[in-house]
């Protein structure tokens, strides 16, 4: 069998990576650059000349384009061009886009604050992908940023993206109030043996800790609040942009930072009378959402048809029973004007879920009409309103199956499994096993031609560094204070306990605790080290080949696996051709900006052998020197295919040594991924940086089918 032929991809620290079919690999010549996956996502064209491939010199193909961005550059400082008064149409396609992505976000942000929600007709619904109508919003999309280079250049960031950065930039607050509140917890727990082991009588007062103990979800979205940061913050009629039916929320408080139900505890969001001036031909209150979560002892949920029970005279020591009746305002005076001025209401169903912190999931299922209320005695004897919402026809299928919420069939056991042609791709050497299944070839096969390893090799030629001095912690690493690992990343430790540890947020370089330190192998600072905890799953698919997902919800920040292989030097594998697996360790390069990389926190330190003043040699400065080769032994991370809109990120973590050149590669989710959901991280090439071997552009199609596919690999 012939194994599907990958693009590689690099440790560039990517951003949150597409795949060769076996038909198209016999087409492609060998590449210059060998199309390494060191070559960054920020899509950089250049064509001020055309590099002559060098067999006997390797250069990496982003370290390709920065190299003729600033020769251009030069050049543009040097000699006024001729076409300065271009148009900027013009001037972006001869020069191509060299955006500033700090601009780039505050005028989104701009624009975001520009957005007016309008009224929308009774037709709101005639989009099938459950998206905005053109009524709903008028919104300016487009803005006019000066790149780098001094050319303007038109950014248009889609709302599906839009929403994507709001709920990554929820889930980071969200961490860090969670690694705030697990200090103060430890904090509680060593002041309270303190106080029991000592003799004195006094007894200190006890600190007033109510804000401290707010939840960090809320506490996430105060922070967003007061930063600006929520997405949609004034409400809207009908669908949400961005947002389409099937959407999962893992808690209320997600909807609020994406502005799409604007109360973290009520249960019908509606516009008040302040709205009044924008929307004269409206009387106020108007609802615009309602979540169905079973908290009313009178809800009836018929799927497409719903008996929902107004707001008001619950217990909220949460028995669900009424304790006194309910009164026609608010939320309830909002619904039945529904009624009278036919305003469509998005409707949420939450479902049990271990998956979520809330212990809730929430699956946005769509518009629905408000066509009738009452109000009656209810279950418990007192007076409540009843409305009836019926679903709007023409919108995508309903996702919530007989409200019963379901991802997917996810196999119970291996006699379960359609497809099935290897029970376990590893041989046992991880300790869950991971199948392959394969319902797309006529003749199923098995991913053969390499041996599964789970952990690095390394390669002829290559010494790893000795082991670094370790911390003096014992046990466990607590104190941030007084742990030496710590302090390497920033005075702080970069995971939570949460979820078996989450990386709080994506960093240049994360130090963990190594064989040298004191702390044993439950310490959080060893998250990374803990080996796969999810159950992978290998299946072909018919244009990319083989690729992975995961039987079980993966939260935002969990590593999932390692890229594995044999660690080698770039140099001896300069002269191999059609080896598509190598990944290149360029952290040291990505760190110092080549190639646009994305921003990230600066807090770890950078060691002084990883400064730049420690490399002489400027070719070792510019290209990686070693790299992952998983070509003929990996593991599962090498069947993980390319995204333009990925779910993964590649973070470069250091632990038994400090030489961030020989940079452990790992891969940590990047929000919220639910079972059964295709995992991909950004291989990170721009778009026109691989060179054949006759000098000429080679190009190759993406088929992640993202929303945002640049629809070319390279």
């Amino acid at each position: 069998m012939v194994v599907k032929s990958r693009v590689l991809r690099s440790a560039t620290n990517g951003e949150l990576h597409s795949s060769v079919t076996p038909e198209e690999k016999p087409k492609r010549a060998k590449v210059a650059t060998r199309g390494r996956k060191n070559v960054k996502a920020a899509a950089v064209k250049g064509d001020a000349e055309e590099p002559s491939p060098s067999p006997q010199r390797r250069t990496s193909a982003r370290i390709q384009i920065k190299q003729l961005a600033e020769k251009e550059l030069l050049v543009r400082q040097r000699v006024e061009l001729p076409d300065e008064t271009d148009s900027p149409s013009k001037r972006t396609k001869k020069n191509g886009p060299l955006r500033s992505k700090r601009n780039t976000k505050s005028k989104d942000k701009a624009v975001e604050d520009k957005a007016v929600a309008v009224p929308v007709s009774n037709d709101v619904t005639n989009s099938k992908d459950g998206g905005a109508s053109e009524p709903e919003v008028c919104a300016l999309e487009k803005s006019t940023t000066a790149d780098e280079g001094g050319l303007a250049n038109v950014v248009e960031k889609s709302d599906h993206a839009k929403v994507k950065e709001t709920l990554r930039l929820f889930n980071k607050y969200y961490l860090h109030f969670v690694q705030e509140e697990e200090q103060r917890c430890k904090k509680a727990e060593v002041a309270q043996k303190a106080s029991k082991g000592s003799k004195s009588k006094k007894v200190a007062p006890e600190e007033d800790t109510k804000s401290k103990r707010k939840r960090p979800d809320l506490k996430a979205i105060t922070k967003m609040m007061e930063a600006n940061e929520i997405l949609n913050p004034e409400k809207r009629i009908g669908n949400i942009p961005g947002i389409s039916i099937g959407h999962r929320f893992y808690s209320r408080a997600e909807m609020v930072a994406v502005g799409f139900h604007s109360h973290w505890l009520n249960g019908i969001d509606y516009m008040g009378l302040s709205y009044s001036k924008m929307y004269s031909n409206y009387s106020f209150p108007v609802a615009v959402s309602i979540v169905l979560s079973g908290m009313y002892e009178d809800d009836l949920d018929n799927a497409e048809d719903v008996v929902y029970t107004g707001q008001g005279g619950q217990d909220l020591t949460g028995n669900k029973r009424q304790i006194r009746d309910q009164v026609m305002e608010r939320g309830n005076l909002a619904l039945k004007n529904c009624i009278e001025q036919a305003v469509p209401v998005r409707v949420l169903r939450g479902h049990e879920s271990a998956s979520s912190y809330c212990g809730k999931l929430y699956t946005y299922d769509g518009l629905y009409k408000v066509i009738q209320y009452w109000a009656e005695k209810g279950i418990s004897g007192f007076t409540v309103f009843k409305f009836r919402l019926r679903r709007i026809e023409g919108q995508s299928l309903l996702t919530t199956n007989q409200v019963q919420f379901v991802y997917g069939r996810v196999p119970k056991s291996v006699s379960e499994i359609r497809g099935l042609v290897c029970e376990d791709i590893t041989g046992s050497q991880e300790d869950i096993p991971i199948p392959a299944t394969n319902l797309v070839d006529d003749q199923p096969v098995a991913p053969t031609g390499f041996t599964y390893c789970k952990s690095i090799k390394v390669g002829h030629g290559v010494k790893l560094p000795s082991n670094a001095n370790g911390c003096d912690c014992r046990g466990s690493c607590i104190s941030s204070r007084t742990c030496s690992c710590a302090k390497l990343n920033g005075l702080d430790f970069p995971y939570v306990h949460r979820d078996g540890g989450r990386l709080i947020e994506a960093k240049d370089v994360v130090y963990e605790c190594g064989p040298n330190c004191g702390c044993g192998p439950g310490c959080v600072n060893r998250t990374s080290q803990r080996g796969i905890k999810y159950r992978l799953e290998v299946f072909r698919t018919p244009k990319k080949g083989w690729a992975v997902r995961s039987w079980d919800f993966i939260p935002s920040g969990a590593p999932v696996c390692e890229y594995t292989g044999v660690l080698s030097r770039t140099d001896d594998l300069d002269h191999v051709s059609e080896n598509n697996y190598i990944f290149d360790i360029d952290c040291l390069q990505t760190i110092r900006g080549f190639g646009g990389r994305m921003r990230r926190s600066r807090d770890a330190s950078l060691l002084p052998n990883n400064s730049a003043d420690g490399i002489d040699d400027q070719r070792s400065e510019s290209v990686p020197e070693f790299c992952v080769d998983a070509c003929s032994t990996g593991n599962i991370a090498r069947f993980i295919n390319h995204s333009c809109e990925p779910n993964l990120f590649v973070q470069c973590v250091l632990s038994s040594h400090h030489d961030i050149k020989l940079a452990r590669v790992v891969l940590f989710a990047a929000e919220n991924i639910p079972p059964l959901q295709e995992l991909t991280y950004d291989y990170g090439y721009a778009l026109d940086s691989v060179y054949g071997s006759d000098g000429k552009i080679k190009q190759m199609p993406c088929f992640c089918g993202a929303t945002e596919c640049r629809k070319r690999l390279f």
